[in-house]
């Protein structure tokens, strides 16, 4: 372990703030219009990456607009996924407005760990905070009594410990990789990878299911495609002019030619 525990005691909290938050926009917002609001992730991700101690970092604007082409194509796609127009209850907004903030925190606070303390690993970094957020989440549990409603579901249904077990796993590989790709290309892309994964979702939903698609679902997928060959984009660098080095290379043949003179001075045996 590298970092100090109130480091991870800070990045549980926004975690928490984070995942409770969107959970519970469900309850006053249904899916596709949470869905709308989650997509736009990115750019406030990349606004406070300006801002986070220890990053700093200042995006191309080419960047900025591969992320409104990706978040526009995004909404537009889930608008016409909705059967019904989507219900904005203010609170579910609100809601849903905070976790929007709290995720602009998490993953630039993830990336500043891994930017300021290169030895963090992936691991320790999702084992702290884990292992932090525990004792948070248990007090609101007992205290709105659903740590009992679940345990007694629990033990009425048996096969629901296999579905958590599974959903465990799926969800350790899925923030390690997320965890992965933070450190190594940043905030930023691991938000607009992740918001063009929920598309990808939705596609494979409309394939497996054979459901209609619209041309709005097109017009959607193919912002979406835009963004991601703008992002793919390589940024125009200089590459910079080699300038020889007359100094050193002078040096390097005064050095050699006194290695000569004092070969030809030595005496012969």
């Amino acid at each position: 372990m590298v970092n100090p525990w109130k480091t991870y005691a800070k990045l549980s909290a926004v975690l928490m703030g984070s995942h409770g938050l969107t959970k519970g926009s469900l309850a006053f917002l249904n899916y596709p219009a949470q869905l709308m609001f989650k997509s736009t992730k990115v750019l406030p991700v990349m606004i406070m990456g300006a801002f986070i101690p220890g990053l700093r970092r200042k995006y191309p604007a080419h960047e900025y607009v591969s992320a409104l082409l990706l978040v526009v194509g995004l909404i537009l796609f889930t608008l016409a996924d909705a059967n019904t127009s989507p219900n904005f209850s203010i609170l579910g907004v609100v809601m849903v407005s905070g976790a929007l903030i709290m995720d602009s925190f998490l993953g630039n606070f993830q990336e500043a760990i891994f930017t300021m303390n290169p030895n963090t690993t992936q691991m320790e970094m999702l084992f702290c905070s884990t292992v932090v957020g525990l004792p948070f989440l248990i007090p609101p549990m007992l205290l709105t009594g659903e740590l009992f409603k679940a345990w007694s579901s629990c033990s009425q249904h048996p096969y629901v410990y296999g579905v958590l077990v599974f959903e465990a796993l799926a969800t350790f590989i899925g923030q390690v990789s997320v965890l992965s790709l933070i450190a190594i290309f940043g905030a930023a892309t691991t938000a607009m990878i992740t918001t063009a994964r929920k598309a990808v979702t939705l596609l494979l939903s409309y394939l497996i299911f054979t459901k209609p698609l619209t041309e709005q679902h097109g017009t959607g997928l193919i912002l979406i495609s835009m963004g991601i060959v703008l992002k793919m984009i390589p940024e125009n660098k200089q590459a910079p002019r080699m300038v020889p080095k007359t100094k050193e290379l002078d040096l390097v043949r005064d050095e050699s030619r006194r290695n000569e003179e004092d070969e030809e001075k030595r005496p012969l045996v």
